[in-house]
């Protein structure tokens, strides 16, 4: 974004925020850290509970499936009880969801206990978005590398987590996560005072019809296909590695570092030198050609492969990201509700199709088929360049409130 810049330590620097943003930012690291948690332990949970790989593997589907849903209505809810209340709700439930996950006596109820989770967590992650957002100093690169750094580090250490607590048993890390969140939910409460609500409240079809720019419907139509390229690689390959979960936490630990690094100070730099587009369509290029060599390799490649994905996929992450609350003139929590409700069925979709397409073919077939998905992101990317040239980097640096949230002018 012109005229920022979020490393500076100025008054609006990345590491120059209100406690309410970090206490924001470190609740969201959290709730990032349960979607890879299940990763090292997920042979484990197979293990533990008498089920194949797909049957695990629906922890990711319904959990994502009910994220989708949920876009719809989390901007309905905080736009009528404000921000903080919605944190605290979704906070609320994935501490109920994560302990009941521990104690789960079957793969169904660990599956139905995973769905309310996403539940939880949907009303969390995006709210927090605008949250930050809208509380950061300093302007939006700042909040949105902050929100990034959050994704980054959850995910980073949600396999760290859940291979430390899922060595000893694969029901300690749910129950560790859900302590994790009951801190989250104590400093968003001290820290966190409540937001204007939104001059007009939104309604359910507000997302839909956030849709209807060409921009926005570009940007999720592409990530639809990147997000099946990214959760076949984090739901399928803890099975094709089949290592223990101290060894498969410390590969996605690694794969999330470089998710961090990568979408936090490589991205944006990136970005400045060659745009975002250019920046996005090869990455998703290098993301298909890693697929093939991880479906392909032998198991050191494979291990290889799954780290050095994190690279493209952190880049992936920060550029879709700011494409998606600056590509359209829609408020930014009714664009992020209607982007995340068409990518996260991807999410959804992944997890469950890459076992099963193995069972129809082999094991590299899954790899295959998201490696092209992201290719075809890569295309969508290309063709509808035109419509994507107001990208978020691209817009005037001076601001305006919106809805209670701070927007870029057009």
């Amino acid at each position: 974004m012109q005229g920022e810049d979020p490393f500076d330590q100025g008054a609006g620097g990345i590491l120059r925020q209100p406690k309410a943003v970090w206490a924001t930012a470190g609740a969201s690291v959290v709730a990032f850290m349960g979607i890879g948690l299940v990763d090292p332990i997920l042979p484990s949970i197979a293990k533990g509970l008498e089920a194949t790989p797909s049957q695990v593997s629906l922890l990711f589907t319904s959990y994502f499936l009910i994220t989708a849903v949920a876009m719809l209505v989390t901007g309905f809810v905080s736009s009528r009880i404000g921000g903080r209340k919605t944190l605290l709700t979704g906070l609320a439930l994935v501490v109920v969801f994560a302990a009941l996950s521990g104690t789960s006596s079957s793969v169904a109820e660990l599956v139905g206990f995973r769905a309310g989770w996403g539940l939880g967590n949907a009303l969390f992650v995006s709210t927090a978005l605008a949250v930050i957002v809208g509380a950061a100093a300093g302007g939006s690169s700042a909040a949105i590398l902050l929100y990034e750094s959050a994704l980054g580090l959850g995910m980073a250490c949600g396999p760290l987590l859940g291979a430390l607590l899922g060595d000893a048993s694969w029901r300690y890390p749910f129950f560790g996560t859900a302590a994790l969140m009951a801190i989250g939910f104590i400093c968003i409460t001290a820290f966190l005072k409540e937001q204007p609500k939104p001059a007009r409240k939104t309604s359910l079809l507000d997302p839909i019809k956030a849709l209807g720019h060409g921009g926005l419907a570009s940007v999720a139509t592409s990530a639809f296909f990147y997000n099946y390229a990214f959760f076949t690689i984090l739901a399928f390959t803890p099975f094709v590695l089949n290592m223990t979960p101290y060894k498969s936490g410390a590969v996605f630990f690694a794969w999330g570092l470089l998710l961090a690094v990568f979408s936090v100070l490589v991205a944006p730099r990136l970005q400045k030198r060659f745009g975002s587009l250019k920046v996005l369509g090869a990455s998703l290029v290098l993301l298909a050609v890693d697929l093939v060599i991880l479906g392909y390799g032998n198991h050191t490649a494979a291990i290889v492969c799954t780290i050095v994905s994190g690279a493209f996929i952190g880049m992936n992450n920060t550029v879709y990201t700011e494409l998606a609350l600056g590509v359209s003139d829609a408020p930014r929590p009714v664009a992020s509700a209607g982007y995340n409700f068409v990518r996260w069925f991807a999410a959804a979709a992944a997890p469950y199709l890459a076992p099963k397409i193995e069972e129809w073919s082999d094991i590299h077939i899954p790899f295959v088929v998201a490696a092209i998905a992201a290719v075809v992101g890569a295309v969508v990317v290309w063709i509808r360049r035109t419509a994507l040239t107001h990208e978020a980097e691209e817009l005037e640096p001076e601001h305006a409130t919106e809805d209670g949230v701070t927007v870029f002018a057009n």
